[in-house]
Formats: structure tokens, C-alpha cells, sequence
């Protein structure tokens, strides 16, 4: 019997005085010996959301050794990811094999998967708060090492790739009381210039999406002049007209005649309206009530081109229970023409941000057998309105 709740608190506590490549071996000992766990291990979601990585400091200190790597389809792992849910099954000689999310915000960054010799619900519900409590940790530790970039890259990344993955945010998938927010980029072959960005301050959340001509390390450093003068801007509080024309002038000073398309976005969470600058990019999807149709913005000049006036702030009509995707036109260019992307935003109506953006990306990788030409880039945003009744965050899985 366990007689004291494990949370946040006593997590840290077991790893606060180790270093940060050793503390998911120092909270596996802590659970062991709280739990009598026969076997305590963590799994890491990879960087394309197709694999889990069985991780420890251990395997990533040994040279030579590769961390293993279960595909998620059809598994149990996939199960708990896509539920949020904690799922256990009895197991041969070691009694009850049980696996919570690992889970920060709507950031799905993993699994604790433990064998336990009794899985009351009293030590289920320990669990839970354990896991919940791991993510803060990890979200904490892997600022200061290179354990969960290495885990979670399962292919080999280009330099481009590189410089391309270092500019997206840190969590691909983020979540509160007004909104879920989940987003995805695969890409090409030849990478390419796609971006996307997003903030959260106490009032407002900022999207932005970009796609820069070219391939290879061009493309990508030109992502990178897009992504850095855009935040430049938003974090000196500049409105969204002079946020783009920062993005504008910096391809111009030194984007070597290079175009990109983009969009950069404001939704004020008091419900009081949103707000876009639509930079020659693709119209989004907007599905509401079971229609999903495009919303027909005026398209301002790309950036990288000298405009004749300012950019447009446009308004944006958002209603509670909305879903709104964004995308870059890798997502229908070529073969991918095939995907019909209304018809999967209404297929999916009901799943979580993170499986619509999935399920989209998936479906253009296997229109392209898997070689993409361009990159395709999709963010898709539930808007739940300024006060949601009812509403809570902690897993992540609300809807």
C-alpha cells in the first residue's frame, strides 16, 4: 500500500540534485522504490510522430547503442497517446503492466510505462499524477541537454533540417481554457522553407506561418530572417501591419531575392476578436458546425516584395466551438493535389488538434509515397471562446 500522493513536489525533489541527463534515471529509482515497480522506463514521442523511443540516460551515454523504437500505429502506446488515458494489462511474470501519458500543456512529449505487482486504484491514480508531474520535469531538463533531441530522431536530419527544426517552438502542441493548438511540418526531400510560430501572453495568442522559396540551407536561412524579425517585432509589441513590415524588410535587406508567402495572426482570448495579415499566402479552413470552408482574405504582396502600402490587419470572425487550419501549399502541390483536406478536417471533426495535423500530414506523405517535393506545414487551432464552462487542461486531451 502506498500511503503518500506522489505529485509534482516529490518529483523534483528526487532529481534536483542530480544533473539533467541523469534525473529520468533518479525519478525511475524514486518510483521503484515507492511503487515496488519491478521495471520503470520512459518513451519519448520522435520528432515525425510515427515512433516511440524507449529512453534512459544510460542508452544515451554508451556509444553505439541506439535507443529502441516501437512504431505507434496499431499499438498501445498510440492508444494512450491519442485517448490521453491511462491504459494497463496484465503482463507475464511481472503482474500489471500500466502506461500513463507524459503530457505538459497539450505537449505530448511522452509515456511512463511501469510493471507493478499491484495496480490498485489508489497507485493508478499515483501514477497519473506522477506522469503529469514527469513532463514539468522534462520540459525543465531539456533546456540543458541534447538526451531528448537525440531520442527523439529516429531518421538522420540534413543541415538544413537542422537549422529548419531549431526555428519551430519548442512544443508542437499547446493548450488552455480558450483554445488547442497543435501543429505539424514534414519535410520535403530537399527541405525546404516552411516555418510556423506561436506565443501565449496573458491576453493574447500569436500565430504566424511562413513558406520561403528555395531548398536546402538557403531555404532554411531564409525561414530563419521570417521567423526571428516576425518575433523581433511581436516581442517589441508592434501591431500586425508593422510586425509584417519588419518581416518584409528584412527578406528585402537580405533575402538575396527570395519571396515566401505568410500569414501572422492575433486572437484575443477575452473573445473580443481576431485579427490576420494574409501575405499572398493560401486561404485557410475554417469548419464550423460540420462545413468546412475557406476563408477568402485579400492577399497583400509576398514578402520579399516592395509594397506599394501597408500591410492589411484584417479581421478574422471566430465562434466558440470553431476550428480553424492553416497550412502552407506543400499540403496540395503535386501529388498531394490527390488530398482532399476538407473532406479529412470534417472526417476528423471530433479528435484532438494533434490527430487532425497527423492525420493531414499522413495523408499527403503516402499521396507523395513518402518523398515529398515541397514541405507541407499545417497548424490547426479549436477555438473554445473566452470562457469555456466546464473546461480544464491538466491532461491535455480535453476534447
Amino acid at each position: 500500500m502506498v500511503n503518500d500522493r506522489i505529485g509534482l513536489a516529490e518529483l523534483l525533489a528526487a532529481a534536483e540534485n542530480a544533473a539533467p541527463v541523469a534525473s529520468l534515471d533518479m525519478v525511475a529509482h524514486n518510483l521503484r522504490d515507492r511503487f515496488s515497480a519491478q521495471y520503470v522506463t520512459f518513451l519519448l514521442v520522435d520528432i515525425v510522430g510515427r515512433k516511440v523511443v524507449r529512453i534512459s540516460e544510460e542508452a544515451a551515454t554508451q556509444q553505439g547503442r541506439r535507443a529502441d523504437q516501437i512504431p505507434l500505429t496499431g499499438s498501445i502506446y498510440d492508444k494512450v497517446l491519442r485517448t490521453q488515458k491511462l491504459e494497463q494489462a496484465p503482463d507475464s511474470g511481472h503482474g500489471q503492466r500500466v502506461i500513463a501519458p507524459v503530457t505538459n500543456r497539450g505537449d505530448t512529449i511522452g509515456l511512463l510505462e511501469l510493471f507493478l505487482p499491484h495496480a490498485t486504484p489508489e497507485v493508478l491514480e499515483q501514477v497519473e499524477a506522477a506522469a503529469h508531474a514527469l513532463a514539468y520535469l522534462i520540459v525543465t531538463d531539456r533546456r540543458f541537454t541534447d538526451l531528448y533531441h537525440w531520442g527523439q530522431r529516429t531518421t538522420p536530419l540534413t543541415l538544413a533540417a537542422e537549422i529548419q527544426r531549431q526555428l519551430l517552438p519548442l512544443a508542437p502542441s499547446c493548450e488552455a481554457a480558450q483554445f488547442t493548438l497543435a501543429c505539424a511540418l514534414v519535410p520535403a526531400d530537399s527541405v525546404a522553407g516552411d516555418s510556423y510560430d506561436y506565443s501565449l501572453d496573458h491576453d493574447t495568442v500569436h500565430l504566424s506561418i511562413t513558406d520561403a522559396m528555395g531548398h536546402d540551407v538557403d531555404a532554411s536561412l531564409m525561414a530563419t530572417l521570417l521567423v526571428n524579425a516576425s518575433r523581433s517585432a511581436r516581442r517589441t509589441e508592434q501591431d500586425l501591419a508593422e510586425q509584417a513590415r519588419q518581416t518584409n524588410q528584412a527578406l528585402l535587406d537580405h533575402g538575396r531575392d527570395t519571396l515566401a508567402t505568410g500569414q501572422l495572426l492575433r486572437i484575443a482570448l477575452d473573445g473580443s476578436g481576431a485579427q490576420l495579415v494574409n501575405a499572398g499566402h493560401p486561404w485557410p479552413l475554417r469548419l464550423r458546425e460540420g462545413t468546412v470552408e475557406e476563408v477568402r482574405l485579400h492577399a497583400d504582396l509576398p514578402f520579399g516584395v516592395h509594397a506599394p502600402g501597408p500591410y492589411r490587419i484584417q479581421s478574422l470572425a471566430l465562434h466558440p466551438g470553431d476550428r480553424l487550419v492553416l497550412y502552407t501549399d506543400g499540403m496540395q502541390e503535386r501529388q498531394a493535389e490527390a488530398v482532399d483536406l476538407p473532406d479529412v478536417i470534417r472526417n476528423t471533426a471530433c479528435e484532438h488538434p494533434r490527430e487532425v495535423v497527423r492525420t493531414l500530414t499522413q495523408a499527403v506523405t503516402e499521396a507523395c509515397d513518402g518523398h515529398l517535393q515541397d514541405d507541407a506545414t499545417v497548424v490547426c487551432l479549436d477555438w473554445h471562446g473566452a470562457q469555456p464552462a466546464g473546461r480544464h487542461t491538466q491532461a491535455g486531451a480535453d476534447n
